[in-house]
């Protein structure tokens, strides 16, 4: 059809935000060593990237790893993962919280990334 774009054009360029997930809050005792401040970045789709001789717990990250493709993108404003950006860790001793937030937008070629 006229004026739709080439297969490979459509799948050229996709836009998705760079994230960083940081320790919120921690209104118990923090048994895995994170502390307030701590954090990861997620940066060009895939890439976890910690600071220089931190560490993050495994367990923090699977709770806040399922909702990180969805930040990634853009949502409908109306989206409950627009506005919520607060994710807990399962751990109850804790009281861990974690804050996601959009650190930058990249532009990628989808087929480099599959």
């Amino acid at each position: 059809m006229s004026g739709d774009p080439e297969p490979a054009e459509a799948e050229t360029d996709m836009e998705l935000f760079d994230l960083r997930v940081t320790v919120d809050r921690i209104e118990g005792r923090s048994v895995c060593g994170l502390r307030v401040g701590d954090y990861f970045d997620l940066v060009n789709s895939s890439e976890l990237r910690l600071p220089a001789g931190r560490h993050f717990c495994i367990y923090a990250l699977q709770a806040v790893l399922p909702l990180l493709p969805a930040k990634q993108r853009r949502l409908p404003a109306g989206d409950w993962l627009e506005r919520d950006s607060i994710v807990c860790c399962p751990d109850p001793e804790e009281g861990l919280t974690m804050r996601i937030e959009r650190t930058g937008v990249r532009r990628l070629n989808s087929r480099d990334l599959t």
